[in-house]
């Protein structure tokens, strides 16, 4: 059987989604998984979640004869790749970083450097495509305000920065992740969180 079918039948089997499998130089095998997406709830990967597969998978590993030195089950962390249609429904409205496999060109009007491929926004659906067209989506973006001089104090005012939006599909990506945001306050309201 190959490792891919292995870890994912072991996995799927627990109750868990396999959010990547990873092989490392030195024999590590590092597996990433998830709770299933049910909209409106919020659950997040315990230890005991870890233990639980790690047990599993180092004996179906061992039954099929595979070859590693370390095996690593953890959760998909504040960074957690986005890697199918599905992972982008449940993050839509989230803060992502994007990178694409082409360079914008001349397509965004000269508001962006022609051979940028990195972004940060908020993740959004389209409306729906046409049947049987691939699923659009678009990140609202903007970018930081220019840094103060040395020596010069900070201005109070916010400024408004103009926000852009890239439209874009799945395929045309080579890497989306929850952008990492950590919040010291607290889990308090976000919005006061801010302010």
């Amino acid at each position: 059987m190959a490792l891919q079918e292995l870890v994912t039948k072991t996995v799927e089997g627990l109750g868990y989604d396999l959010v990547e499998i990873e092989r490392s130089a030195g024999g590590l095998l590092r597996i990433t998984i998830d709770h299933p997406w049910v909209p409106g709830t919020e659950q997040f990967i315990t230890v005991e979640d870890c233990e639980k597969v790690t047990r599993q998978l180092q004996f179906g590993l061992e039954v099929e004869g595979v070859e590693y030195r370390r095996l690593e089950v953890s959760s998909p962390g504040i960074d957690r790749p986005l890697r199918n249609e599905a992972d982008f429904e449940r993050f839509a409205g989230e803060l992502v970083d994007l990178t694409l496999k082409a360079p914008l060109g001349t397509a965004a009007g000269g508001q962006v450097a022609a051979n940028r491929k990195k972004f940060r926004g908020r993740l959004e659906r389209v409306a729906a495509a046409a049947e049987g067209q691939p699923a659009q989506w678009q990140l609202l973006w903007s970018d930081e305000p220019p840094a103060p001089k040395p020596g010069q104090k900070p201005s109070r005012k916010k400024v408004e920065l103009p926000v852009h939006v890239l439209g874009f599909t799945l395929d045309e990506l080579r890497d989306a992740r929850l952008a990492p945001v950590v919040n010291f306050k607290g889990r308090g309201n976000s919005a006061a969180a801010e302010e």
